[in-house]
C-alpha cells in the first residue's frame, strides 16, 4: 500500500494567481483517476475548456461561478458539479478571498483543451525520458 502525504506535495502556478496541487494522477500511481486541488485568486479560476472524460468541481471554500456548455451557477462550499464529457466548461472565484477547488477527472492523465488561443492547451503527464 502507498500512502501519499498531501502536505509534502508541491504546489504548481498552472497560471497567474492559480496554483495546482496534484493529488492523483498517473504520476502519483494512479490509472484511472486525476484529482488535483486549486487555489484561485479573486477574479481567477479556469477559463473555458473541455476534457474528453468526465469531471467532478467540487468547491472546498470560497465561492465560485461554473459554467457549463453556457449555463452559469453560482457554487458554494461542500457543493459540486458534474461536468460531463466533452461539455464545454470553466470557473471563476467570484469572492473576496482564495477559492479553493477540487477536481476530479475519469483519466490519470488531465489533458484540456482551452476555448481560448491565448491559453495553451495542458497535458499533465510523466516526462518521457530518452534512452540511449
Amino acid at each position: 500500500m502507498d500512502i501519499i502525504d498531501h502536505a509534502n506535495t508541491p504546489l504548481e502556478q498552472w497560471r497567474e494567481g492559480v496554483m495546482t496541487q496534484m493529488r492523483m494522477s498517473f504520476m502519483l500511481g494512479g490509472r484511472q483517476l486525476c484529482i488535483f486541488d486549486q487555489f484561485c485568486d479573486p477574479g481567477l479560476g479556469a477559463p473555458t475548456h473541455i476534457h474528453a472524460v468526465e469531471e467532478v468541481l467540487e468547491v472546498i471554500s470560497g465561492s465560485a461561478d461554473i459554467w457549463v456548455d453556457g449555463t452559469t451557477a453560482a457554487v458554494r462550499p461542500d457543493q459540486s458539479v458534474l461536468i460531463p464529457a466533452g461539455a464545454s466548461h470553466g470557473f471563476r472565484n467570484t469572492g473576496t478571498d482564495t477559492l479553493h477547488v477540487r477536481a476530479t477527472l475519469a483519466a490519470s492523465i488531465f489533458e484540456a483543451q482551452y476555448e481560448s488561443t491565448k491559453e495553451t492547451s495542458r497535458r499533465w503527464s510523466p516526462t518521457i525520458k530518452s534512452v540511449g
